[in-house]
Parts: structure tokens; sequence; C-alpha cells
């Protein structure tokens, strides 16, 4: 009976490969994936789902990524693995939660701080571009890396992205910081320089005090005290306004591979550089295969913008940033296609987390909008932090204008392409992406993905399960942030919403929803309300119990040692403290 059901089967799985390829070659599509095609990763940062006409906005135009869901695959619930941009891009490119390279934080410093702190994308993680890398391709990154430069002096480069897999690198090591502009108010740590110029002010009124109080009498200490009390003073003043005094020299550089070639950079000309680098590597590397990943430093405060594109969107600076981020994507877009690669390459566009609620300036949103969806970046839990836009794009392999509401993680890039260039997975460690290219080609309905944890640092806040059979997204929350003031949708006291602390409230049971009936998460189920309540949160209780097994200690890179600055790590083009230079000649071009 065995043996002829097996038959039975077997026939079964020949007829349905047949049709399979009927149905394939009727519609004009490759099941058969062309081997190693040129892959092209869009990553914007701190961009919203809800900012993107193809998502829905449309008082901002976005004709040029609107065109890649036009002619691709629309992810409906495609999500960060953090919230944050470190932890974010940490596990993009390597196909794993934060928590599992170090790159979580139990501090309050969830991100990395400096070019010249020693935390960072550890070595012994193995990115997706050093997997391509082996198999042939030509590997580039032109824009935001922030995942760390150096670990024990100014040039081990051990965090580098070359160091992780890449040919080529042409940006910034770091992020853009409000610091990186004359006119703007400080970006970096605002409160705890608040703290220390306080203090400072605090020491150098009691200088001046003793001072006054010795030439009248009145305070009977000799000069040699007064002096040590200066001295210690003025120590204090310069151990901090050494490193945040000069934020735009330490930060606000470009590096190509090694070398800085900007310090301070130079905003009016950034974008035209960006744009100018990842066109040169197409033309070098038409031949290919090559990976060229673009990680935009839009749409990031400051929200520089050249001034083509001022004053030109519906929605104030922000609008306009956007706009000139889609035509960035449209100029890349023609040259892939004018050099023939449009139909040899799989096309990407995605943003490493949602949008930043808490960034204003007065009255105008200096941030993101996440669509119906509650929170923003920072949030470890709710939607708006994590659910971003995702489309592929892939003439002739992948079918045009398709949407697919599956989860789907930014993670599940690694495996995917390190599959479509003929690479093998890391089977040391565990990855947590899963290959896209069956759902996304329509060969698979469901998404791989059971479970999936949300993480806020190295807290855990909240988990999905896709509860394949029912097609239910439940969500669990076990601890939410505090929204301030009350009633607000975000921490417009705090900048950010924290991850533990008195500024998060624990929940138990936790809060549930079902994201298919409630995306917003507006209406927590209970046992009274939802029969199925008590074996739903039993199931995910397992499921943290089952991911906390497969979770090892890691040294964790974003401690307060690994992230504060540290002058003999500072990249430096000139001879440290005097770090200033401009290499890329005048280079004024406006866009």
């Amino acid at each position: 009976g065995q043996l002829n059901s097996h038959s039975h089967w077997s026939c079964v799985s020949v007829i349905t490969a047949l049709t399979s390829c009927l149905l394939w070659s009727t519609f004009g599509l490759s099941a058969a994936v062309d081997s190693k095609p040129n892959i092209l990763l869009f990553l914007a940062d701190d961009l919203g789902i809800g900012d993107i006409g193809c998502y829905g906005n449309d008082s901002i135009r976005t004709p040029n990524i609107d065109s890649l869901a036009r002619e691709g695959v629309k992810l409906t619930q495609h999500l960060a693995a953090a919230s944050l941009c470190t932890p974010s891009r940490a596990a993009f490119l390597t196909g794993r939660y934060p928590i599992r390279s170090g790159m979580a934080s139990s501090n309050r410093y969830r991100a990395l701080q400096w070019n010249a702190g020693s935390g960072g994308l550890p070595a012994n993680e193995t990115t997706f571009a050093r997997l391509l890398q082996q198999q042939g391709y030509t590997t580039g990154l032109i824009g935001k890396w922030h995942q760390g430069v150096n670990c024990e002096s100014s040039n081990d480069h051990c965090h580098h992205p070359l160091n992780h897999g890449f040919d080529y690198f042409y940006g910034m090591p770091f992020t853009l910081l409000n610091n990186c502009q004359n006119n703007k108010s400080p970006g970096l740590d605002p409160v705890l320089q608040a703290k220390l110029w306080f203090y400072t002010q605090i020491i150098f009124l009691a200088v001046l005090t003793l001072i006054a109080g010795k030439l009248t009498g009145l305070v009977p200490l000799g000069w040699k005290i007064i002096t040590c009390f200066t001295l210690v003073g003025s120590l204090f003043f310069i151990s901090w306004y050494s490193s945040y005094g000069f934020v735009q020299y330490w930060n606000c550089i470009l590096m190509r591979n090694h070398d800085v070639t900007e310090q301070p950079m130079r905003l009016e000309r950034t974008a035209f550089l960006m744009l100018k680098e990842a066109k040169s590597f197409i033309k070098r590397n038409k031949h290919g295969p090559f990976l060229l990943f673009v990680s935009f430093l839009h749409v990031h405060t400051p929200l520089f913008t050249t001034a083509k594109f001022l004053g030109k969107s519906h929605h104030g600076l922000y609008g306009d940033n956007v706009e000139e981020m889609d035509w960035m994507v449209g100029k890349i877009l023609d040259l892939l296609d004018k050099e023939g690669l449009k139909n040899h390459t799989l096309t990407y566009f995605a943003s490493d987390h949602g949008g930043h609620l808490e960034a204003q300036n007065g009255s105008a949103q200096l941030g993101g909008w996440n669509g119906i969806y509650k929170g923003g970046k920072g949030m470890g839990g709710w939607e708006g932090g994590i659910r971003v836009p995702g489309v592929f794009m892939w003439p002739g392999v992948i079918p045009a204008g398709a949407v697919i509401d599956e989860p789907t993680s930014l993670m599940d890039i690694y495996p995917t392409v390190v599959h479509l260039a003929g690479g093998t997975l890391p089977r040391d460690r565990v990855i947590d992406g899963r290959n896209l290219m069956p759902l996304l080609q329509g060969r698979a309905q469901k998404s791989e993905h059971e479970f999936l944890f949300h993480y806020c640092g190295s807290y855990l806040h909240a988990v999905r399960w896709h509860q394949k059979d029912s097609g239910a997204v439940w969500k669990a929350h076990y601890v939410t942030p505090v929204f301030h003031p009350p009633g607000a949708g975000a921490c417009y006291g705090k900048g950010i919403c924290p991850c533990f602390g008195e500024g998060v409230t624990h929940h138990d049971p936790p809060l549930l929803f079902e994201l298919s009936q409630d995306p917003s998460e507006a209406k927590p189920l209970s046992a009274d309300t939802e029969p199925l309540f008590d074996s739903v949160i039993r199931r995910i209780g397992r499921a943290i119990e089952e991911h906390g097994r497969t979770l090892t200690p890691v040294p964790e890179q974003l401690s307060v040692s690994n992230v504060v600055w540290k002058p003999w790590l500072q990249p430096c083009c000139g001879t440290f403290p005097f770090c200033w230079c401009d290499k890329e000649g005048d280079s004024t071009q406006i866009l």
C-alpha cells in the first residue's frame, strides 16, 4: 500500500510540475531563474510606509518607486527586524535578528553614536555581500553604513564595509544628523549635551565666585586650591566638548573605500556625489554580475535638499526630500535600462524602519507618515515602526503588478540574493530570513515565516504568529512604550520612545491583536471577546521559549563602553585633531 501511494504521489508531483512549467511559459515568466542576475538594492532611511504613492500617498510624487511596484511585486506586510537604523541594517546585512550578532542594546544607546566608537558589526558575521563576492560578484555600497568603522586603532577598519564583503564603498560610515548642517539644533544626544552644558556653567560660576571671594577676603582659600578647582573644571569641559563640540568633523564625513574624502561633508553636493558614484559603479560593472547596495541618506533629518526640489512638494521639506530621493531612484533605473540590464537585474526598494514621528520643528513635521499603522521609529512592537515599503522588480521573472499580503522580513533579502547567486547559506549559525523567490514568483502562496519576533533593543516587545491554516495573523504585545503626552501617538517629550524602565508598560496578559482584521492595532482582544485568546497566547508563549533556546550570548556591540567617542579611533584625513579636507575637488554641479 505504501509503495502504491508513493507512486501515486510521484505521478501527481510530475503532473503538477509540468502544469507549473506550462503556466509559467504561458505568462512569459521564467520559472528557472537565469544564473547570477545583477542585484540592485535601494534602502531608504526613516521612510514611512505612507510616504509613497504605491502605498496610498496621493500628495507626495514618487513616480519612479511607483513604477517598480507597477512592473513588479509589492509587499504589504514587509517588516524590519528593528525599529532603529543600526540594528535593522545589521539584520538586513546578515539575515539574522540583531540580538544574535550583538547589535541589540540593553542600554539607552540603541544605535552607534560615533564614527570613533569601537562597536559595530562583528567580523565573524557573514553578510550577503561576502557570500556574493565568493560567487564572483563585484559588490558595492553607496551611501549610509552605520555599522561601525574601527576596533582598536584609527585604521584597523574591522567593522568597515570592505571588511564585510564589499569591494567598493563610497558614502557615510555614519548617518546624517542635525549636527551635519550648520544652522540646526544638535541631534546627537541633546539631553546629555544640555546636562553637560548645565554642569559646565555651574562649575564656571563656582570658579568666578571663589575668585571674587578670595579677592574680597570673604573666602579663606589659597590660590592653589582655586587653581586646582579651575583646572578640574577645565578638564571636565574639554573632556566632553572635544567630542560633542565637533560632531560635524567627527561624524559628518564621506569616505571612498578606506580614505576620508570630505571632513566635514558639504551637504549641498552630497546627493549629486551619491548619484554619480552609483551610476559610475553600474557602468564599470555592466558586464556583471554585480551587487549594488544604494543606501540612501534620504530621508533622515536634517532633510538637506538641493535647490531643484525645495518647495516643490505639498509636504514641506520632508516631502521635498522624498521627491528628490525618488528622482535619484529614477536616474539609476534609467541607466539600468539604457545599459540593457533591466531584465537581468533583481531590483528591490525598502526602508530600514518606519517614519520618525517625533522629528518636528515647531509645528512642522520633519519625519515620515506610517499610514494607518500605530507608532513609528524607535517603537519595538507597534506596526508603524517596523512595517515598511517593500517592492521587487525583475521583468520576465517576477510577475508585474502583483501584491503579496503575507508576512515578509528585510532579513529575507539575505537568503534570496544568496540563492540567486548560486551560493549556500552558512550552516554554522541560525539564519532567520527565508528565500522569497517562490512567493515572489507565485510558486508559493504562503510565507515561510510562522513566528516573527519584534525586539526593542535586546528586549522582546511583541511576537507575530502567522497561523497558516486559518490565515490569521496574531500579534501579542508584552511591552509597549508610554506615549507622551498621554493620548499622543508617540513619545514627543523624549524624542524617541524607550525600550525599558519607567517609559514602558508591561502587559500580563499581553495585548493581543488579529492584524488581518485590525491592522491599526486599535482594538485589543481579550478572553471575553476572543474564544481563541488563551490558546493563542499559550502557543506564542511556547514559540518564545523555543526562540530563546536558539539564542547564544555574544558581546554587546552597543554597550556604553563601545559607543563612547574614543579619539584614537577617529577616522581623520589630516593629523588628529586637525581633521579637515575636501578631496572631491569642485564637485559643485547642481542636480
